[in-house]
């Protein structure tokens, strides 16, 4: 007889519903050649993230404590990718 064990949930630390969160509103993208995330700068998708930690934090956060941890992936990843070649401004 076949036994299921319980799933996990799909995201398991904070920090990745927080990449999660800030992905689904717009507010980051995946570089398409190396797989870094990038802040897109967009403001309203930002406040759309925020919006959602405060509304609706994963199981066992606070919305303060989702809020905290979007804003510290935000903070932590930058607009441009580290290993795109950047263009030279003349």
């Amino acid at each position: 007889m076949l036994t299921f064990r319980e799933r996990r949930p799909a995201i398991r630390t904070l920090r990745g519903w927080a990449v999660s969160v800030l992905n689904e509103a717009g507010a980051i993208r995946e570089c398409g050649e190396h797989g870094w995330m990038q802040d897109r700068g967009d403001p309203h998708a930002h406040v759309r993230a925020f919006d959602v930690a405060r509304q609706d934090p994963p199981e066992g956060y606070s919305p303060e404590a989702a809020a905290v941890a979007i804003a510290e992936v935000l903070e932590s990843i930058g607009d441009t990718c580290p290993e795109c070649p950047t263009e030279e401004i003349v």
